[in-house]
């Protein structure tokens, strides 16, 4: 029985834990420095959406660059390892240089939202190339748990930053995530060592075909993943405030998270039995369900209880998502796969901000389709997923 690797699945969440943990930083920092550079207020979603727009770029990028990379045993840690600490270099700089004016602040921002790429693909598809397949549902929820906590905290992280001077955080959070980032290469040489032996005598199967799987798997996470960002960064602050007192609201948004950290692991051994497709597409169903009660509850508890069950099928949908991923890439693509993974999140999120930026959420009028445009995208996606199983199932030879 090959051994699973549970502490390369630790490190990849802490390592995760700390990049989100960064990105929340700078998201609760971005307004007081922005003015600081003399960048208007209204400006601010814009400089957003522009780093969203370059992770969509980039995250694709570095993963087909970390498949080229893991050619030879252990560079893709020390590479990632050198351009996380010009990432934090650039992060470091942004609250020293803001006062020099608008077009260094912008400049050094891009700096560092092209670099931070490194450290979502590259490490993540050592999982899909070395782990054995039965053992890489769990170690992906083991590493998304990481960015499920940094969600979860991220409210609390608001309020304890928010009269602090921005600095000591910035250095803080780069040193670490630095100091962590220099772990990687031993983690490679790890899975490494505990990868599967090959087995040559065994026949080998006919290769996907990976550009229509590609697209298929862009598509439904490109609809799953705009439903998720309707859903919880528009909809569902002010689904709290109609039952609860403003200053609840920021307790209460964890809740989501608290679902998607639980239901991760269980839904693994749910992959390993049925198939990812059919997780992913039961998962999206039951969390359109659970999003229509979010809109039509009067109740705060059934509310709590249905933003839970939305979280939980969000995890299992995204862990689901990652060993698909690293399915459709498997023998040399799973890094292009994982950043494509990423790229249609950061896609997503652009789109959510644009809405943002265009005034949709405050237009009355389009207030019921913004209630209900997340269960329409989860149940199209949810079916269009179940057809591709079917679709899958009956290609697969006799």
């Amino acid at each position: 029985m090959t051994p699973v690797p549970h502490r390369a699945g630790l490190y990849l969440a802490v390592l995760q834990f700390l990049f989100t943990t960064c990105w929340t930083v700078y998201a609760i920092y971005l307004p007081q420095l922005a003015a600081s550079a003399g960048i208007a207020a209204g400006a601010i979603i814009l400089l957003l959406m522009l780093d969203q727009a370059i992770f969509t770029v980039t995250d694709f990028a570095t993963g087909i660059a970390a498949d080229k990379v893991s050619r030879v045993l252990g560079r893709v840690g020390f590479w990632v390892a050198g351009v996380t600490l010009l990432s934090c270099l650039a992060f470091v700089a942004l609250p020293y240089i803001a006062p020099a004016g608008a077009g260094v602040f912008i400049a050094i921002t891009v700096v560092w939202a092209v670099t931070s790429s490194a450290l979502r693909a590259p490490p993540l598809m050592l999982l899909g190339k070395f782990a054995a397949k039965p053992a890489i549902p769990y170690l992906s929820s083991l590493a998304l748990f990481g960015i499920g906590v940094a969600g979860a905290i991220a409210p609390y992280l608001a309020i304890a930053l928010r009269q602090q001077d921005p600095r000591l955080p910035f250095v803080i959070a780069s040193v670490v995530l630095v100091a962590t980032t220099f772990g990687l290469a031993g983690v490679e040489r790890m899975l490494a060592r505990q990868a599967p032996a090959a087995t040559p005598s065994a026949p080998v199967p006919p290769k996907p075909d990976l550009s229509r799987n590609a697209v298929i798997f862009a598509l439904a996470l490109i609809v799953l993943a705009l439903g998720f960002q309707l859903h919880f960064a528009i909809n569902s602050a002010p689904m709290f405030r109609r039952l609860a007192s403003p200053e609840a609201v920021a307790w209460l948004m964890p809740v989501f998270w608290v679902g998607f950290n639980l239901a991760m692991f269980p839904a693994g051994a749910l992959v390993n039995r049925i198939g990812h497709y059919p997780v992913m597409g039961i998962s999206a169903l039951i969390g359109a369900v659970a999003i229509a009660i979010t809109a039509l509850a009067n109740s705060l508890e059934l509310v709590v209880a249905a933003q839970f069950a939305a979280g939980a099928a969000w995890g299992c949908i995204l862990m689901a998502a990652f060993t698909l991923a690293f399915a459709v890439g498997k023998d040399g693509h799973e890094g292009a796969m994982t950043g494509l993974l990423f790229s249609t999140l950061a896609l997503a999120t652009f789109v959510r901000m644009g809405a943002v930026a265009a005034g949709l959420p405050g237009n009355a009028a389009l207030h019921s389709l913004l209630a209900w445009a997340p269960t329409v995208c989860w149940t199209l996606a949810g079916v269009g997923l179940f057809v591709a199983a079917t679709a899958t199932m009956r290609a697969r030879p006799a």
